[in-house]
């Protein structure tokens, strides 16, 4: 399928010691069995750079893609070279001595689907991503199904509500995705990329007007989606693990997990399992203030402080991440406003609780 186009790929291992450096690593190609003088569309020669190489940080795989070349088998020779960060080479070159010699290297392969290539990458699934928030979302409308029934809702009132909220959230998450990232907007629905933040908004809306619709208590429908959202956010970060997004920072720590963001593959803070994890545990004591105390006096309080929770963990998180902040106070002030709604939220519970 057109456009065709070819991804490169050159590994790695990093220096054991020293101070970060920077790789620079040019990539020339000619496409095979051109019996002709090759053409324009026939060669090519691009670079790329990982700018700071963490030693101890083993193995690095850094991938490029080549878009719109002519279809068929290429030959790539890639040659590397590693430089020290903000060191001049032609007054350095004692310094540059130590840095580690990365060796060039050859490979023969063909083109693909551009829209393939640019998600392929050593360290990412292909697939992953849909498939597991697939699973999550199932796994979520069960859980709020089960609960619907052992608190006398409507189990297929909720579900269908739930559902169509779920289908709102999706729109919502890529619109709020194409308002972060204007860059993404040439892409459309065409490229990937969708925004947790999008969804919850959106499905909100959807489960406030089904509700009212349905004849739903509204509170209690939020409450007993606390638990099932939450769980689904679990399952799906294993897929923005496996498909290379929301990706941590590089790191040498042994603590570090290999993970890819479709052009870096190294040693990273695994952020998507710590949110996957702190997603688990508000999960889980949502479910059990349910299962232990029921539906409150004032429904809502639940999906309240989940959500509060969520966001006041996401934003201690953030810092963790490859991505910088998009606004210069955001974060404060959202970690102050989940903060002061979580404690009232608790006061509010413990007060019902008791009285």
């Amino acid at each position: 399928m057109e456009p065709h186009a070819l991804g490169l790929t050159y590994e790695f291992r990093a220096a054991s010691d020293g101070d970060p450096y920077s790789v620079a690593i040019e990539f020339e190609g000619r496409r095979m069995g051109v019996k002709h003088t090759p053409g324009t569309g026939d060669l090519f020669k691009v670079a790329t750079t990982v700018e700071r190489v963490l030693p101890g940080s083993g193995r690095i795989a850094v991938t490029t893609r080549v878009p719109n070349v002519k279809a068929g088998s290429w030959r790539v020779v890639a040659r590397p070279s590693a430089h020290h960060i903000g060191v001049d080479r032609e007054s350095s070159r004692d310094a540059l001595a130590v840095l580690p010699r990365l060796p060039g290297a050859s490979a023969e392969g063909s083109t693909g689907w551009a829209a393939v290539i640019a998600q392929k990458a050593p360290g990412v699934l292909l697939g992953s991503w849909a498939a597991l928030v697939a699973l999550g979302a199932a796994v979520a409308l069960g859980v709020q199904g089960v609960l619907a029934a052992l608190l006398g809702l409507s189990v297929v009132g909720v579900g269908l509500v739930s559902l169509v909220a779920s289908l709102i959230g999706l729109v919502g998450a890529k619109l709020y995705y194409l308002a972060v990232y204007p860059a993404a907007r040439r892409r459309a629905l065409s490229g990937g990329g969708m925004c947790i933040q999008g969804f919850v908004l959106g499905a909100a809306v959807g489960l406030i007007v089904g509700a009212l619709v349905a004849g739903i208590d509204l509170g209690s429908l939020l409450d007993i989606t606390a638990p099932a959202l939450m769980f689904g956010m679990t399952i799906g970060r294993f897929g923005c693990l496996l498909s290379g997004c929301c990706v941590g920072r590089p790191t040498a720590s042994r603590w570090g997990l290999w993970s890819s963001d479709r052009r870096l593959g190294v040693r990273r803070i695994p952020t998507q399992l710590l949110e996957s994890a702190l997603a688990a545990i508000i999960g889980g004591t949502a479910l059990g203030v349910l299962v232990i105390a029921g539906l409150s006096e004032f429904p809502g309080t639940i999906f309240i402080g989940a959500l509060a929770a969520y966001v006041l963990g996401r934003q201690l998180l953030l810092p963790l991440r490859a991505e910088s902040s998009k606004t210069r106070y955001g974060r404060v002030i959202t970690l102050a406003t989940a903060a002061t709604v979580l404690l009232v939220d608790v006061v509010v519970a413990i007060t019902i609780y008791v009285r």
